[in-house]
């Protein structure tokens, strides 16, 4: 059965998976990031791959198991207002408005909520306004629109017409810079929380851009001498745990971030093929590693449809690397529902867990 992780007085119970495999339509295609729109829709913008298939953003509705509903596609590969080459950070304004920003192109593209295009803005550069790789994209409570500019090594921000305000750090490893950052969350205090991929750490930073605090420092966990790998450099797979763990907190290129109404941090650990999970204060509490050990809707459909995919999976002697989690790429937090949304994007799926409120330990009361 699906698997409960209990630590630190707090609870996380695997509820569901959506997706699969798929350049249109009802999945995904190495989904990078993610948002949740104001009525509890999540936008997840797909990377695609080289041969120029698969790019787009996907609204999706969630709710309980099997009840996931594709809404709308768009931003998919091609030239021109609307199309795309490279998205990456998707973000929804206080109008559900979508801001998709493009990596390749160093624009932000904009859409109505049903993926109509509606304007565009960014050039190519490293002076104020200007683009190199632009990431993750998150807004504050006055709409402004902040963009993770990887590339120059800082944020900006911006008002949601596209008027440059301020920018905030620069190249380097000390305290408020950054190393081609990532992923970008807010708290409901302004406070923002960066993915620091090539420095290993998460930053958080007042409203105004100042170093406040750093989360996680750089460690790769160790595989067991009888592991196997799913895929190239894992997730490494073993019946029996390594002799030694790295200390906890140790974070291999974080990709995303996101926190929840407790102030718990969750942490796409990427090269680690977690989410690391720490407190308000930035102390470990837990992972999780993945446990889809119920397919997804979608993808039970395709093996329904597929009688030889059906008979390979039947051939399979250990599902548990189907399970795990293969480079998540992102996380989420609904704070409706006390959902923790993950991109698994190996995998092509979202894996959802639950936190539970008021949860008793009844091994502690024995």
């Amino acid at each position: 059965m699906p698997l409960t992780t209990v630590s630190n007085g707090r609870t996380y119970d695997w509820s569901y998976a959506v997706g699969r495999a798929a350049a249109t339509g009802t999945g995904f295609n190495y989904p990078q990031t993610m948002c949740l729109g104001n009525d509890g829709d999540i936008f997840v913008a797909n990377r695609g791959n080289e041969n120029n298939f698969g790019q787009r953003v996907n609204r999706v509705k969630l709710g309980k198991p099997g009840e996931e509903e594709l809404l709308a596609e768009f931003f998919q590969w091609g030239e021109g207002d609307g199309k795309s080459h490279w998205p990456f950070g998707v973000a929804v304004d206080s109008n559900n408005n979508v801001f998709v920003s493009d990596e390749w192109n160093n624009t932000i593209s904009v859409f109505h909520g049903n993926g109509t295009f509606i304007r565009q803005f960014g050039k190519t550069g490293s002076n104020d306004g200007e683009l190199l790789r632009p990431a993750g994209l998150a807004f504050d409570k006055n709409d402004h629109l902040i963009v993770v500019d990887s590339g120059n090594n800082r944020l900006q921000a911006f008002t949601n017409d596209g008027k440059f305000l301020a920018k905030y750090g620069k190249a380097g490893s000390g305290d408020g810079e950054f190393n081609q950052p990532w992923g970008i969350t807010l708290d409901s205090a302004g406070n923002m929380y960066v993915a620091d991929w090539k420095n290993h750490r998460v930053q958080k930073l007042s409203p105004k851009g100042e170093f406040l605090m750093k989360i996680g420092e750089y460690g790769v966990v160790p595989a067991a001498s009888d592991a196997f790998a799913v895929t190239y450099l894992g997730p490494y797979i073993s019946t029996t745990p390594p002799a030694e763990y790295p200390k906890a907190g140790v974070l291999n290129h974080p990709t995303d971030v996101a926190v929840d109404t407790d102030g718990d941090i969750y942490i796409a650990d990427w090269g680690n093929h977690r989410i690391s999970i720490f407190d308000a204060s930035g102390h470990p509490i837990t992972n999780l590693m993945g446990d889809a050990q119920v397919m997804s809707k979608w993808g039970q459909q395709s093996i329904d449809a597929n009688p030889d995919m059906m008979k390979a999976l039947r051939r399979v002697r250990n599902l548990e690397p189907q399970w795990r989690f293969c480079f998540p790429t992102a996380v989420e937090f609904n704070p409706k529902t006390d959902e923790i949304i993950v991109a698994d994007s190996q995998r092509n799926r979202l894996q959802i867990y639950k936190k539970v409120r008021d949860y008793v330990d009844f091994q502690a009361n024995l």
